[in-house]
């Protein structure tokens, strides 16, 4: 610090150095990167859509989970892999904040910025349900009051970072009970919260499951763990979702991945796309298809790592171009940054929202931060507890008071946004999330900017 402004480490200090100079840049090598930027998002479009979500489909069968506990374990834990490896290489390599501020500073966007995406580009209206959505706000709430009180003294302690691991795993305990919990809760609190009740028979009525229809009544949706539906159109079920109860009964295979789409638009993209098209093909196998079907596990585990390897790229490529165009540190880091390591969040709910799996949408952007404080508690926990015994973890815990005032409101925010819009995801509730985003997010700048309070900050070197 220098007369009480803070000294902030520049982002590009984390990635290589560009392939251009930044002269070369400013000349027009810039277009280079956009380019790139605009392919790594259709590219884990690709890897989300091909690969990840129906091996996760597949997974949640297998296991018997739910929409919403399947969207908060395993897409949750595949879509934050980029953040895993961001925690990782801050405690370890570049032994700096960047883990810590990476993850508490995008989680505004995941729960207001996510779902604000989820309801305006889905044309389905989605059901959602009480108690997936309060138990994972709930969670999330601990776990980051958790975070926030042990970095309060800028020492972490093996004891504490411990205390994150416990607090997950007692997250993962409730969602092993989650149907018994949720029956529970139903039957005790119906009486007074009709509101719900009646949310839940709609989303029945509106997500019928294969193999659920009474032949004397309308179709029902009993509580169950027998599908995840991720993959169920409204007037057309997939292939894959009906051969997972009947795989016997299915003698056709998926369309292969290199089949040119019919629509115009879509055949310029497919083209476009053919070059990671074919890297994926090669190096990931297709669960869809009867002869990988038994792979999903490993479908499952390369592409999050391919997930982690693109949003790599993509937050390098963004993190450049915004100094080149001279968007400062802090404002890069609320705005571009926190949206590109969450593009895998993104595209997966929204895809799933799309097929009208709101539970399952809402349980990713909620249960992907309540993992992301799991993945800061991992790396603390191995350095502190095995590599580096003699002393805690020294971070950076200035603005915490102000994220964790944040955090907090965002978490109630998004819960009473969605009550009060009739438990459903649509364009109505995507445009109140947005409009939160932009307050919360232009107030952040402002504060870190040093308007706002008392928190002037400058690039270190600068």
């Amino acid at each position: 610090s220098e007369n009480g402004t803070r000294c902030i480490l520049s982002s590009s200090s984390e990635f290589p150095e560009g392939f251009f100079t930044p002269q070369e840049r400013k000349d027009g090598g810039i277009v280079i990167y956009f380019i790139i930027i605009l392919y790594m998002f259709l590219a884990v479009s690709i890897v989300c859509d091909d690969y990840f979500l129906p091996s996760l489909e597949i997974i949640s069968e297998c296991l018997g989970l739910s929409q919403d506990v399947a969207g908060a374990t395993f897409m949750a834990a595949g879509s934050s892999a980029p953040e895993l490896v961001t925690a990782f290489l801050g405690a370890f390599v570049t032994k700096g904040d960047i883990g810590v501020s990476t993850i508490l500073g995008s989680a505004i966007y995941n729960l207001l910025g996510i779902s604000a995406a989820c309801g305006l580009f889905s044309s389905v209206v989605s059901r959602l349900s009480c108690w997936p959505l309060f138990r994972d706000c709930l969670a999330y709430t601990i776990s980051a009051a958790a975070v926030l009180a042990m970095i309060s003294d800028s020492r972490i302690y093996w004891y504490e970072s411990a205390s994150l691991l416990l607090i997950y795993g007692c997250y993962i305990l409730v969602l092993c009970f989650d149907i018994k919990i949720n029956q529970y809760l139903m039957k005790k609190f119906s009486p007074c919260c009709t509101c719900f009740t009646k949310a839940m028979e709609e989303s029945a009525e509106q997500q019928p499951l294969v193999g659920w229809r009474d032949e004397s009544g309308p179709l029902i949706r009993p509580q169950s763990r027998t599908d995840s539906g991720i993959f169920q159109d409204e007037l057309d079920y997939s292939q894959l979702s009906t051969s997972l109860h009947g795989l016997d009964e299915i003698s056709e295979d998926h369309p292969n991945v290199f089949t040119m789409p019919e629509a115009d638009m879509k055949r310029i993209l497919w083209v476009l796309s053919l070059p990671i098209i074919t890297l994926l093909y090669l190096t990931i196998p297709d669960c869809r298809r009867q002869f990988w079907r038994n792979w999903f596990m490993v479908t499952f585990l390369i592409s999050a790592a391919w997930i982690s390897a693109i949003t790599y790229v993509l937050v390098w490529m963004v993190t450049i171009a915004g100094e080149t165009l001279g968007i400062p540190e802090s404002v890069m880091g609320l705005t571009l940054l926190a949206a590109g390591t969450s593009v895998p969040d993104t595209v997966a709910s929204v895809l799933v929202a799309r097929k009208g799996n709101g539970d399952m949408a809402m349980s990713n952007i909620v249960g992907s931060n309540v993992f992301d404080m799991l993945c800061l508690g991992i790396p603390w926990f191995i350095k502190t507890a095995f590599i580096n015994t003699s002393g805690p973890i020294e971070v950076n815990s200035s603005g915490l008071t102000y994220t964790a005032i944040s955090l907090i409101c965002s978490v109630g925010f998004i819960f009473l946004a969605v009550h009060l819009n009739g438990w459903k995801i649509d364009k109505k509730l995507g445009t109140i999330c947005l409009v939160l985003y932009l307050v919360f997010t232009v107030l952040s700048i402002l504060y870190e900017l040093g308007i706002i309070g008392n928190n002037p900050t400058r690039v270190c070197g600068n």
